[in-house]
């Protein structure tokens, strides 16, 4: 388990971004027992309340629940809904714009979606 901060946002929110993207990844599957708030807080080296609010923010989206006593796991069904937020999230944030320039540019629904079919049909699906 690796975790990597800069400034660019607030330590919890980082702390809550890298943990969902852990379960995204399947590297703490569904059901899975994650590591409390004071390991994560000594490994590394913040606040036990900053880590503890990163965790919140999972709880309230349904990713992570609290078991009193045992701590906290990674809830039935996380994966799925990190997968209907990122697919959302890249309609808002790709499939929009991309609609908006198509316009500009005066390409048509049909000849967008050619141009996409040719996209993964050459293969520029990978980096």
């Amino acid at each position: 388990m690796h975790f990597e901060f800069d400034q660019s946002a607030p330590i919890y929110q980082q702390l809550a971004d890298q943990m969902e993207e852990m379960i995204f990844s399947g590297l703490f599957p569904e059901g899975q027992q994650v590591p409390s708030t004071t390991q994560l807080s000594q490994e590394l080296h913040i606040n036990p309340a900053t880590v503890l609010k990163g965790m919140n923010l999972l709880v309230d989206h349904h990713l992570l629940e609290k078991k009193r006593g045992l701590g906290m796991f990674v809830t039935k069904g996380a994966k799925e809904r990190i997968m209907e937020k990122r697919k959302e999230g890249f309609y808002q944030n790709y499939v929009v714009s991309l609609i908006k320039e198509a316009t500009k540019l005066q390409i048509t629904e049909d000849h967008l979606l050619s141009l996409i079919q040719r996209g993964y049909q050459n293969g520029n699906t990978q980096n």
